[in-house]
């Protein structure tokens, strides 16, 4: 069982900027590198949102309209960490975020397909303040 934290959210203001990090371990080893990891948000009061996944190799990367050009996933394989660069947030972006991994390679037309991940992290608190 691969286990999954979340790490860096915050209270942050308009225009700011945060990064979070997901970083996954079995058997207190390190296991990230061997998965597909996406990043995925909900809101208060709705639905949990895909907003970004990194192939294994990261060599594949997608991004939701609502957060491209302003958000980044990047993969540290030394690590084993994928962050989330979160630039100029908006109120909108206020949720709770939540890292997942997968087996499979993601493509375009799955790679916000919940159902995809296996493993899933607690989730990190993100509030924008204006």
């Amino acid at each position: 069982q691969v286990q999954l934290v979340e790490s860096g959210g915050g209270l942050v203001q308009t225009g700011g900027s945060l990064r979070l990090s997901c970083t996954g371990f079995r058997f207190d080893r390190f296991e990230l590198d061997a998965y597909a990891v996406g990043w995925f948000r909900q809101a208060p009061g709705k639905g949990r949102e895909a907003i970004a996944s990194v192939s294994k190799s990261a060599g594949r990367k997608y991004y939701a309209d609502s957060v491209r050009g302003r958000f980044t996933i990047s993969r540290d394989s030394a690590e084993s960490t994928v962050h989330l660069q979160m630039n100029n947030l908006n109120s909108d972006d206020t949720a709770v975020y939540y890292c997942a991994a997968r087996n499979s390679m993601p493509g375009q037309s799955n790679w916000d397909d919940e159902g995809e991940y296996a493993y899933w992290g607690q989730g990190t608190q993100v509030t924008v303040s204006s």
